[in-house]
């Protein structure tokens, strides 16, 4: 009879900011819309690139002990900016298969960054990034600032406005920040490809048992 694996879920990330992130979200399974699952999480020490190039060997001697992997970085910055996000997800999760997963480890790829899942509609955003009740309202200061936005109302230099914004008013941008944001922010309000990715990836993997 084969050993049971010891937890359900093994995630290797890019850096502290995406591991507050992760646990912020995966603290919330109702509203992920997935049964409460254990895991673990590992930051790569070599970033975005390690994750990329490295992630499969990272992962090869979790193999007996979780049920699923995920590996999460950022385009921006992993090496390969020329190539889209969908070709890195499949090369890797082709890399993760060979090395003993088969099927059960799915790569997720954010473009550019982490940071464009700061700026859903939500008004929690404003609150903790420190802006409630300021006038003018982040939004309009940012455009003021000559940010320029996608259609779903993002900055496409998320960071960089993220980061200006925390200046403004005198906050430290750290991982703290990230995990109370994926703590309070509406999962259904977020409309980043790669954040509708992870979600449904979950599901697949942990879906809610029907009351």
């Amino acid at each position: 009879m084969p050993t049971p694996y010891q937890k359900d879920l093994i995630i290797l990330v890019a850096d502290k900011n995406m591991e507050h992130t992760l646990r912020g979200l995966l603290n919330r399974p109702p509203a992920l819309r997935i049964r409460e699952i254990t895991f673990d999480l590992y930051v790569h020490p070599n970033r975005d690139g390690g994750c990329l190039n490295q992630g499969d060997e990272f992962l090869r001697p979790f193999v007996r002990l979780y049920s699923h992997a995920l590996v999460i970085f950022d385009h921006e910055g992993c090496g390969h900016e020329n190539d889209h996000s969908s070709i890195l997800e499949k090369n890797l999760e082709k890399e993760l298969s060979v090395s003993g997963w088969e099927e059960q480890a799915k790569v997720v790829v954010i473009h550019p960054e982490l940071e464009v899942w700061v700026w859903s509609d939500s008004p929690h955003v404003e609150s903790v990034l420190g802006w409630q009740g300021r006038n003018p309202d982040l939004r309009t200061w940012l455009h003021s600032r000559s940010y320029t936005f996608d259609e779903n109302g993002k900055p496409l230099s998320p960071k960089e406005a993220m980061d200006d914004a925390l200046r403004a008013v005198n906050k430290a941008h750290s991982s703290a920040l990230f995990n109370k944001l994926a703590q309070t922010v509406s999962f259904e309000r977020c409309t980043d490809p790669a954040f509708i990715r992870l979600k449904n990836i979950l599901r697949s993997w942990f879906q809610a048992s029907v009351a």
